[in-house]
């Protein structure tokens, strides 16, 4: 108390022009200081409360000490405490709104938050089977199938891809770029890529349909099909 006294006694007897930047200081310190140092905050709102008597002391006294001098400071005295109680006010309000602000949320929002990627239906489209007769057009162009015994031959087409020990049972992707043939006993499917040259025997697998040009597979007929790099144990490719 007896420092904030003496402090009020050392503004009102220094000229206002002189007391008014320190108390202004004193308003930037408690602004500045706020949430940082609040030893020094609470030290500047300490100034600016007794400080800013004294200033309204040393403008009366500026002002000639008279009647109208008093009416003016009492004046200043209810504007200047209206707005420290007000600067105040908004910095207590922010500190006590800053948990609120990180408060985490509640069960019920995590309970009913979506968890992992947002899903994606697959529609396959059926797979076309035909049989195979000694010549037919394919997507890959003119093709024939040639018998080798019993349920099973091989095609050979006139770009010059040949694929052994297949059955007559064939068919092709929406837009021609996979050649898929049974294998004899439908003991699995050899897929021909078009675009990479390559050939995949599928032993123990079945065509479930194409999802745009992909093949997807099934270990039997009410299985549950997986792409074509899934089942070859691979990447996305």
């Amino acid at each position: 108390m007896v420092p904030a006294a003496a402090w009020t006694c050392v503004v009102a007897l220094l000229p206002w022009w002189v007391g008014l930047p320190l108390v202004l200081l004193s308003v930037v310190g408690a602004v500045r200081f706020d949430r940082r140092i609040v030893h020094y905050a609470e030290l500047c709102r300490r100034a600016l409360r007794w400080g800013l008597p004294g200033l309204l002391f040393a403008v009366q006294r500026a002002l000639g000490g008279d009647l109208m001098a008093w009416g003016a400071a009492l004046l200043g005295a209810l504007a200047g405490f209206s707005l420290v109680v007000l600067m105040e006010s908004l910095l207590d309000h922010r500190v006590r709104r800053s948990p609120a602000a990180a408060a985490t949320p509640e069960w019920r929002e995590l309970a009913m938050a979506p968890i992992g990627p947002p899903a994606h239906i697959i529609e396959l489209a059926r797979a076309e089977w035909h049989e195979a007769t000694a010549a037919f057009e394919s997507a890959a162009g003119p093709a024939r199938f040639e018998p080798t015994g019993e349920g099973r031959g091989r095609y050979v087409f006139a770009c010059g891809p040949v694929i052994e020990k297949t059955s007559s049972r064939y068919c092709a992707s929406p837009q021609g770029r996979w050649f898929v043939a049974n294998l004899p006993g439908g003991r699995g499917e050899i897929l021909w890529d078009r675009q990479s040259g390559r050939t995949h025997r599928m032993m123990g697998w079945q065509l479930s349909g194409w999802e745009g040009e992909q093949p997807w597979l099934a270990r039997c007929s009410d299985g549950v099909p997986v792409p074509l790099h899934e089942a070859l144990g691979q990447g996305r490719r």
